[in-house]
């Protein structure tokens, strides 16, 4: 019964309506009865409270294959002083955050508070922190409710979440992926960089979230298609009549480095294996 209502409510739109945040560069959808034009701040109803957002695309009809469940509706059109009031909850925000600070240091709370925000009506305010262990806010909740006058959110947040917010360059030299483009995470795994053949130094390895760079995924792919059919670092194989061990690849440019006791050699794979490609084509053709 519940899904059925949540279906009806949908179908109540003529339009879903894509919204993004500010700080965010992910979509929302929203439903409508009016169309909005890309570039529109509108004022939305969210799980958070009445929040002000820009609608990224023109206005489609709705498509119940789009959305899964229920959405939440577009209230209006944002007016300048909804504008007005958005910046000027900025401005309370910076103040709301130095008295969480105060209150949080008073408390002795092992707690890292990285920002503070207020819906736009300033009926709540939401403080984002990181934390090692589960912290007891209670006492921090009544304390900051007796300054602040109004509902207060405590929001705890991992350490790929925090380097999002902060932002700041990646190893590469560019912004972080997570703050520029990223919209979601996506689980990162040691085996990616094994199965690139890189350095399995976990410093290297890691962003300044200090989990495994999301960039791992980007090759992954492209390496598992380039390494079918190659045997395993350190196999050995026997080459023009004599012995070897395996002892690096680069499948960019396909060669194996090969050694022995008397020698090191490096050899491009279509001499080592010159039947491999058509193997790998006829592989395929079957999977087809």
């Amino acid at each position: 019964m519940k899904n059925q209502e949540k279906s009806n409510e949908n179908r109540e739109y003529k339009y879903i309506v894509y919204v993004q945040f500010e700080g965010s560069k992910k979509a929302y959808t929203f439903g409508s009865n009016l169309s909005y034009k890309q570039g529109d701040h509108v004022v939305v109803e969210t799980v958070r409270g009445k929040e002000l957002g820009q609608v990224c695309l023109d206005s489609q009809p709705f498509d119940s294959d789009e959305v899964k469940g229920s959405i939440k509706p577009v209230i209006r059109l944002a007016t300048e002083y909804d504008v007005m009031q958005k910046k000027d909850n900025v401005e309370k925000a910076k103040n709301a955050m130095k008295i969480c600070h105060e209150c949080i240091a008073d408390l002795g709370l092992d707690m890292h508070l990285i920002s503070g925000e207020y819906t736009l009506d300033r009926s709540k305010v939401i403080f984002t922190y990181v934390s090692d262990e589960r912290v007891d806010f209670r006492q921090l909740l009544k304390d900051l409710a007796s300054h602040l006058h109004c509902r207060i959110e405590l929001r705890q947040v991992g350490p790929r979440n925090k380097a999002k917010m902060v932002g700041g360059l990646g190893n590469c030299g560019m912004e972080t992926c997570c703050s520029r483009f990223l919209s979601d995470f996506e689980a990162v795994s040691i085996n990616m960089a094994k199965n690139q053949l890189l350095a399995l130094n976990i410093q290297k390895l890691s962003g300044q979230c200090g989990k495994l760079m999301c960039c791992l995924r980007y090759e992954n792919e492209e390496y598992t298609r380039l390494r079918e059919g190659l045997p395993k670092i350190n196999s050995q194989i026997t080459f023009e009549e004599s012995r070897y061990k395996i002892t690096a690849m680069n499948v960019l440019q396909k060669q194996a480095k090969l050694e022995n006791k008397e020698e090191v050699r490096f050899v491009s794979f279509d001499e080592l294996w010159p039947d491999r490609n058509k193997k790998n084509e006829k592989t395929k053709k079957l999977s087809k």
